[in-house]
């Protein structure tokens, strides 16, 4: 799917606190069009084992969707050392009810936002689009009167997700028999593994495909996944186990596999492989989010 006379916007690019732990702020970067709007709103969540990464991760392609007419915050969250899981979960929760406070302010879509990510960033919006109301992920209480927010989500668009933690680990380890690593997937795997879920019984709880395969009520936001044919770091079949379970259960998840040699999807913009990622991510963030 691709965009016909697109409209391309100016865009303001600002660093805002959105949640304080003691004395440490955690901000939101904020990407806007220049323009009246209303424009739909997207959280953006960056990759790196749950471990690394910070909010510019992806500057360049939240960039070039606000240039395309949509607001993108991106997030930081708590990390290992600081903190291991739920931790994140629960900022990131925070982060979704926040934006929709902000989204008038901001020329946004009131009333629906979307979240997307990279890597463990697409996890993370996976597994709050499933579970919007766990105990454990809504746990910061917000103020100021932004209570009624809530932490649903009306789409998630999966960019090379690692989508199952216990099987990636398990790869990482050499120990499947269904599939090997490279020797650059390994040991400082398995070691970011360790210090952000601690357990395997962790890691198992919070996967996806293993969630609705126990029978899990979840909510199904339509989801959009974008991935290449090969990504070493991300074991194909966990992917092709999650989208089979979601379809089995209800939920629409549209899916492109790029056949295309490269490195990751959005990383080189020059690309056609990101372009045409890009003009998908467009078009499903206005038909869900408007």
């Amino acid at each position: 799917m691709t965009l016909s006379k697109q409209t391309t916007y100016e865009v303001e690019i600002t660093d805002v606190e959105y949640l304080r732990h003691g004395d440490k702020p955690f901000l939101a970067k904020v990407f806007r069009p220049k323009g009246s709007g209303p424009f739909p709103v997207m959280i953006e969540l960056h990759g790196g084992a749950w471990v690394n990464g910070t909010r510019e991760n992806g500057n360049a392609g939240n960039e070039a969707l606000a240039s395309n007419g949509i607001i993108v915050a991106a997030l930081d969250f708590r990390v290992p050392p600081e903190a291991s899981y739920p931790a994140s979960l629960a900022d990131i929760h925070y982060g979704i009810r926040w934006a929709k406070t902000q989204a008038a302010s901001w020329n946004g879509i009131t009333g629906k936002i979307g979240a997307m990510g990279t890597s463990s960033g697409a996890h993370q919006a996976m597994l709050l689009g499933m579970r919007p109301t766990d105990a454990r992920y809504s746990a910061l209480s917000m103020t100021n009167g932004a209570a009624a927010a809530d932490g649903s989500l009306d789409c998630v668009i999966m960019v090379s997700p690692v989508i199952d933690p216990l099987g990636r680990y398990h790869y990482a380890k050499g120990i499947r028999d269904d599939i090997k690593p490279p020797e650059s997937v390994g040991e400082r795997t398995v070691a970011m593994h360790d210090m952000y879920w601690v357990t395997e019984e962790a890691m198992a709880e919070a996967a996806p495909a293993r969630i609705l395969d126990r029978g899990e009520k979840t909510e199904l936001p339509p989801t959009l996944c974008l991935a290449r044919n090969y990504e070493a770091a991300h074991p194909r079949p966990d992917l092709d186990e999650f989208i089979s379970q979601y379809r089995k259960a209800g939920g629409q998840i549209d899916v492109t596999i790029f056949e295309e040699e490269g490195d990751g999807v959005l990383r080189d913009l020059s690309t056609d492989v990101a372009q045409r990622a890009l003009d998908q991510m467009t078009a499903f963030i206005r038909q869900h989010v408007g």
